[in-house]
């Protein structure tokens, strides 16, 4: 409603001496000026500039006679000024404005400056005009006085000594008696016996009133603390006509202010709490309406210590109150009782470094125009005691201070409320939430679906499309788009009464004092009437609204004198020539659009409906005719009362009893706000239907209306749409209010099933009430949100020194800000169906709503929400409710993540309660493995773990972990890892502990279970610094290591447990040939694939069936299955020139040392050379991953040549191009390495020959890897799988090398053997590609049958090392040495490898550089 904005200004009033500080503010009728007591001086300030215009100064002798002044009161006119004084003087001072053209302040424009060519009013717009002061008459009351009041055309005085004075403004008393209260007769209610109670005791005397002219009579406050309201019987004004009327409650009253619009009394008490009465229309009596009070809840330390209420005090368009307290501080509250601001908490009370500020004491304060000021009259108290020295007179001098507001449109336009924008006016500027206008089109980008609290990154519904992507722009940042109001408008037409935004937020439109301005939000910029004299002959006065690409506002013609209609179109020149002008008979005081019909409310009670459209022989003309004209004189006993009028199509029906059920979207009713009072109106259906064939609709006759109905009290706004969605009709069709301290309710339509017919007992509508936690402002129909805003304060007061500044506004003030922000309010309206047993409602509710992205955040809220309220109950509930609800959220595909949700976010006491009423969360657990919904089992695990025994939760743990290897879900594997490890060591909550590392000796390589392994070629784990990772020490099994080594005890049965659940799925991968996955799988899970395949080689790691294994890779790496290649006799391969291709192109890229002594050293035979090309593929691969650690990892011998982080890695050339997929970047790469190497048309067409043949890079480096880890592992007969797929026959000859070298199992040869050869006969047969590269490898398979005939005796395999292998057996040879430079293996760690964990920064890297999807590996080479 009304929002504090930045820090308060300071007036500083010319002083004396502290005596003559100002203690009291009033202003003026039309709020321009404002007279400020002193106590012997009267000054009047003007509001815009606001300065000091005159002060009149009472002589010390005349002031001695009359005592202090106390209190001013205005003439309506503003022509005079009543000031009462302390011995019972009431002086009247006449305002006389100096002729002729003298001003205080004028503005001065530069030459030949547009403002200079003089405008009508130029003067009195924008000048302080200079005024003078004089006393005309005193008149002696001989009793303190102690309230005056305005009344019409007098002034009523209330005197200490219980008399009321009618004076009139001339200063006479007219021959009138005062009355004496003695005399009033009052009583509870007016129905009461004539007689009534009298006061009865001498000394009873009004201390505070004021008149309220829409129930003609004043509110009183006696001096014993009784309130009470007198009004007059008849039209005179003598005791036997006056009769009061009070509520028996009260006893501690201190001040009263009253609201005309709403006909409210609020009643400031000595509690500190402010009592708001109404008068019942029927008897009279005074009701309580609502309490403004502070709680202990919101404010715990200071709410029952604020002491009496000191003032109260509605603002100018009586939609907010402001009430301030005996030992100071302000609040702010909506009429009936929302609090918007209260300065005793928060920034306003607390320094920055926690200390507590001295609350703002207010002497006086009053309301500027329009609302957009406070003036304030400060009393700053003894604050400043203990500075007196250094802070000087300047501190003391209370000035006063001005603190600025921004409101909602809503208040003075309530036609605003069937947009779905937040608009918010401030003196100069608007604040608008719908962000760029550019970025959407279409009606429905207003609303858009997000909430900034309970927003889903990645929600199961989030559909895309339009609707979705525009809600970020409406609610994705707390930040509102200002337009600056045009200041050539500004300059003579303030202040800003009314503005409103258009149905797409794209143009908008102000009306100040006279004319009106707009603006498009798409172009920026605003456009004003050409015609100064046309702006300044029309003023607004009914508001205004758009309707479609028009302005639509109700004026008065000043020339004319004549109350008109008029409709302005966007695009043309704003200038009434192109204005459609239609003259009404009274004043317009509200206008509403409702499609394309206008409805005004009037001056003389009645109604009037006109119809809008374009016209068809102009493009830019709209035509408007009277359609129908209600008078509602009879119902409304003042016009002023009416605070908003709209035409919605929401009836008591809905739509499907209906005769004709194609006017249910029509213009039904008639909704009136009456002083906080919803009444409808709606269309008479009973008469005879008339269906009309052909006739014109515009002269058909619209049907009556029906006498009005309440619908609801208390009402602040109302919000409803004309939009129609077949999907979500409860939304749509009902009708939203707001009704302050209330909160919100809703009129919802209830629709039958399945459009089966009605229950006749079933009622169509029904009201619900809910609360929220945001003032709401606006209503996103479909999206279920509401939007409102919110003060924020920041605090300066730390940039200041304590004792150099203590009294700026910015050390005593914090600086306020408007944030933006919204509300889901769909599970409060599904619980309140629920309560009500009406669930098929709340289902079909729910299912229409299902697609918003907050939708499971909804379930979850009210679940929550029930669930607090009813555990934590003292009492038994009779009938609870979380059953239902419970059962209510099983519809939905979301109950399991819902009911987890809400248990992790609810403290363990509660949870028993819940699944009593949700189920077992063992039986939710298994629903979760059936759904294959992994996630939120893991998610019951960790409640199972807290509500059962370890044994169940270990059980339950292993079914989801065996699920999760099962689908390859790695972070959940890591997960439950750590989770069985948990559970085993008794650590039910937190990670296992890791231990420092013991011995020297063992390597260090410290490996958090779940994350990713690097390959470490070795380390020794002094050189690892132990602050860089959690060591944790490996133990060596000399009997073959044990597959993970995450704690202290490996051997431990935890452990084995784990690891024997890895071993049987690797098995399982192994025996049904998918080496991808169990790449993945090592990868993934830091799985010691070498060690496992050494013990496995006999067993699950030996081929059965070759053929099958190489088509099962050929298929799951997408490797395409070799062709004849037309020249495959002359090969490239085979001369030397490649060779030194080869060479240069490693030598150029090199930047290692030891590659380059390996390299210029020469390589003796091509064979050679070509299998170094055909490895370095790989072992740059391992070892970039592991180089890129960091400096503690020395093993590089590769530098990345790679430019965009992809996987080209600088081996042959087959490796660095690739035909499947390239990207620009690595081309250009491979054209200016290849500049250099002047290669021949042949050879490069040999090239692509072969690259034609290979799969994708990604493969071709994963088989590589896997290679590398069988050979590691000496599962020969894989590598010779490997070998045929990719090709190359240095492979192959490698295998023969070590079978030769060493002692192998004869079994593996003859299985080898036996394999090439069922091969072969299926490349005969089959595939004829493979046949060539057979034939290459033909003299090797000979050299294999000689080794198998001499059946060496089998024992078991070493892995080599290198002591054992010469140098030239191996590319992998050479690869150990020069590794072995960087850090020696200590020799009793041959069964043990070394293990370097990988830091989690650097993931990213690893995926990117990785062979297996997206983690690392870890080789260990003995």
């Amino acid at each position: 409603m009304y929002f504090l904005s930045g820090w308060p200004k300071r007036l500083l009033c010319p002083l004396g001496s502290p005596a003559e500080a100002p203690f009291h503010v009033q202003s003026d009728p039309q709020r321009t000026f404002f007279a400020v007591l002193a106590p012997a001086r009267l000054s009047i300030w003007y509001s815009r500039p606001s300065v000091l215009i005159v002060t009149y100064k009472e002589p010390a002798k005349s002031s001695s006679q009359f005592g202090s002044y106390k209190q001013a009161e205005w003439r309506p006119d503003s022509t005079m000024i009543a000031v009462s004084t302390a011995n019972g003087y009431i002086l009247f001072f006449h305002i006389t404005s100096t002729r002729g053209d003298k001003y205080l302040y004028e503005p001065v424009y530069p030459k030949g400056s547009p403002q200079m060519k003089g405008t009508p009013h130029f003067k009195e717009e924008q000048c302080a005009p200079a005024l003078n002061l004089e006393m005309k008459k005193i008149l002696d009351l001989q009793a303190p006085i102690m309230s005056l009041q305005s009344v019409l055309e007098d002034l009523l005085v209330a005197t200490s000594d219980g008399l009321l004075h009618l004076i009139h403004w001339e200063g006479m008393t007219n021959g009138r008696k005062a009355i004496n209260l003695c005399t009033v007769p009052f009583s509870v209610d007016l129905q009461s016996s004539r007689a009534g109670s009298f006061l009865g005791f001498a000394d009873v005397h009004i201390r505070d009133m004021e008149y309220c002219a829409t129930l003609d009579g004043f509110a009183v406050v006696f001096n014993d603390g009784k309130v009470g309201f007198i009004t007059p019987v008849s039209s005179r004004f003598t005791a036997e006509q006056l009769h009061g009327v009070w509520p028996q409650d009260v006893v501690d009253g201190t001040c009263v202010a009253v609201n005309n619009k709403y006909r409210l009394m609020a009643f400031g008490c000595a509690s500190g709490s402010v009592q708001v009465y109404t008068i019942d229309n029927t008897t009279g009596a005074m009701q309580l309406s609502h309490k403004l009070e502070l709680t202990a809840k919101q404010y715990p330390d200071i709410w029952n210590k604020t002491g009496a209420v000191k003032l109260v005090r509605w603002s100018p368009d009586n939609s907010v109150v402001i009430v301030t307290w005996e030992y100071g501080g302000l609040s702010l509250w909506s009429v009936f009782g929302a609090q918007l601001i209260c300065t005793l908490g928060g920034d306003f009370a607390y320094r920055s470094d926690g200390t507590k500020k001295d609350p703002l004491k207010i002497n006086s304060m009053s309301w500027g125009a329009e609302g957009y000021h406070l003036w304030v009259i400060s009393g700053f108290g003894s604050q400043n005691t203990e500075n007196e020295s250094d802070s000087k007179s300047i501190v003391k001098q209370p000035g006063i201070l001005l603190f600025q507001f921004i409101k909602s449109a809503l208040t003075v336009n309530p036609c605003m409320s069937n947009q779905e924008q937040v608009l918010l006016q401030g003196e100069d500027r608007l604040y608008l939430n719908c962000g760029e206008a550019s970025q959407s089109q279409n009606p429905r980008s207003s609303s858009a679906h997000s909430d900034h609290r309970t927003r889903r990154e990645k929600s199961p519904f989030a559909g895309g499309g339009l609707e979705s992507q525009s809600l970020s722009t409406l609610l994705g940042h707390r930040h509102w788009h200002v337009v600056q109001i045009s200041s050539t408008y500004l300059e003579s037409n303030w202040p800003i009464r009314f503005s409103a935004i258009d149905k797409l937020g794209q143009n908008i439109a102000v009306v100040g004092k006279f004319g009106f301005a707009h603006y498009s939000l798409l172009t920026k910029k605003w456009k004003l009437f050409g015609n100064i004299t046309q702006e300044q002959n029309m003023i607004v006065t009914g508001g205004l609204a758009w309707w479609n690409d028009f302005i639509v506002l109700a004026c008065y013609n000043i020339s004319d004198r004549q109350e008109e209609l008029r409709v302005y179109l966007r695009t043309s020149n704003l200038d009434n020539a192109f204005a459609h002008v239609t003259k009404t008979q009274a004043e317009t005081l509200l206008l509403s659009v409702f499609r394309d019909m206008v409805i005004v409310f009037r001056a003389d009670c009645s109604i009037c409906l006109y119809s809008i459209e374009r016209k068809s022989d102009g493009p830019n003309a709209a035509g408007i005719q009277v359609l129908q004209e209600v008078s509602m004189s009879r119902y409304i006993p003042h016009p002023f009362l009416v605070v908003s009028v709209t035409l919605t199509s929401v009836s008591t029906e809905n739509g499907i009893t209906l005769k004709m059920p194609q006017q249910a979207r029509d213009a039904e009713s008639i909704m009136l706000n009456l002083a906080g009072q919803l009444i409808m109106m709606q269309r008479d259906r009973s008469g005879p239907q008339i269906r009309e064939k052909d006739s014109n609709p515009n002269q058909r006759k619209l049907l009556p209306f029906c006498p009005p109905v309440v619908l609801a009290q208390s009402v602040e706004n109302v919000w409803t749409t004309c939009r129609a969605n077949k999907q979500k009709r409860h939304l749509l069709e009902a009708l939203w209010l707001s009704c302050g301290g209330a909160g919100m309710k809703v009129w919802l339509p209830l629709f039958p099933r399945d459009h089966r017919k009605p229950h006749s007992f079933l009622s169509q509508r029904i009201m619900l009430p809910f609360h929220i936690n945001i003032y709401p402002l606006a209503v996103l129909f479909e999206d279920a949100l509401v939007l409102g805003a919110v003060n924020d304060t920041l605090l300066y007061d730390s940039l200041y020194s304590r004792n150099s500044a203590r009294e700026q506004l910015e050390v005593l003030f914090p600086f306020c800000v408007v944030e933006r922000t919204s509300q889901i309010y769909l599970h409060h309206i599904l619980r309140q169906l629920l309560v009500r047993n009406l669930g098929e409602q709340a289902l079909l509710l729910a299912q229409s709503c299902a697609t918003l992205p907050y939708f499971p955040h909804v379930l979850e809220l009210m679940l929550h929400e029930v669930l607090e309220e009813e555990a934590t109950s003292r009492e038994p509930i009779p009938d609870p409710l979380l059953p239902t609800v419970a059962k209510f959220i099983t519809e939905f595909p979301l109950f399991l993540q819902t009911v987890v949700h809400c248990a992790r976010k609810t403290e363990y006491a509660l949870w028993n309660y819940l699944f009593a009423a949700v189920g077992n969360p063992k039986d939710l657990f298994e629903e979760c493995l059936m759904a294959q919904d992994l996630d939120t089992a893991a998610s019951y695990l960790i409640i199972l773990q807290n509500m059962e025994v370890p044994a169940v939760s270990r059980q339950h743990a292993t079914l989801l972990f065996n699920t999760a290897l099962e689908q390859g879900k790695w972070d959940l594997c890591r997960h439950m890892i750590r989770f069985l490890k948990a559970i085993g060591s008794g650590e039910s909550e937190t990670p296992p502990s890791t231990p420092t590392t013991q011995e020297p000796s063992s390597s260090g390589g410290g490996f958090e279970f779940f994350r990713n392994r690097s390959i470490s070629l070795s380390q020794s784990a002094d050189s690892v610094p132990a602050s860089k990772f959690s060591l944790q020490k490996t133990l060596s099994m000399p009997s073959g290591p044990s597959g993970k080594r995450w704690s202290k005890d490996s051997d431990c049965a935890e452990n084995m447990y784990i690891d024997m659940m890895l071993w049987r799925h690797a098995r399982r991968l192994l025996e049904e040939v998918r080496l991808k996955d169990l790449g993945c799988f090592a990868a993934q899970l830091g799985f010691e694939l070498i060690s496992w395949l050494c013990k496995e080689r006999a067993r699950a790691a030996r081929v059965d069936n070759f053929v099958l294994a190489l088509k099962r890779l050929h298929k799951d790496f997408l490797w395409p299955l070799p062709i004849i290649p037309a020249s495959s006799v002359s090969s490239p391969f085979k001369n030397g020139k490649y060779r030194t291709v080869g060479e240069q192109l490693l030598k150029s890229q090199s930047t290692d040392p030891f590659l380059n002594l390996e390299i210029d050293a020469g390589v003796s035979n091509v064979q050679r050379s070509q299998s170094w090309l055909g490895n370095i593929g790989p072992a740059h691969q391992e070892i970039d991953t592991a180089s890129s650690h960091g400096p503690q990892m020395q093993d590089a011998f590769l530098s990345p040549l790679s430019n965009k982080g992809d996987e080209c890695s600088i081996g042959s050339a087959t490796d660095l191009t690739e035909s499947s997929s390239m990207v620009d970047g690595d081309w250009t790469m491979v054209d200016e390495n290849f500049s250099t190497l002047s290669l021949t048309q042949s050879e490069l067409e040999h090239i692509s020959m072969e690259l034609a043949s290979k799969g994708p890079h990604k493969s071709q480096v994963q088989l590589r890897y896997l290679l590398h880890i069988f050979m590691e592992a000496g599962c020969l007969d894989w590598c010779i799988v490997i070998g045929l797929i990719l090709r190359e026959s240095s492979i192959i000859n490698q295998i023969l090398v070590i079978i030769q070298s060493s002692e192998v199992d004869g079994e593996m040869l003859q299985n080898i053997k036996t394999g090439l050869h069922a091969v072969d006969r299926w490349a005969s047969t089959d595939c004829p590609g493979y046949k060539p590269f057979l034939n290459i490898i033909k003299p090797h398979l000979q050299k294999l049958s000689e080794i198998t005939e001499e059946q060496v005796q089998p024992e078991a395999f070493q892995p080599m090392t290198v002591g054992k292998t010469p140098e030239q057996t191996s590319p992998r040879a050479e690869e150990n040495r020069s590794s072995l430079g960087h850090g020696s293996i200590p020799q009793g760690e041959v069964g043990g490898s070394s293990l370097v964990s990988r830091k989690e920064e650097d993931t990213t890297r690893a995926e990117e550089e990785e062979p297996f999807q997206d983690g690392t590996y870890d080789c260990s080479v003995s």
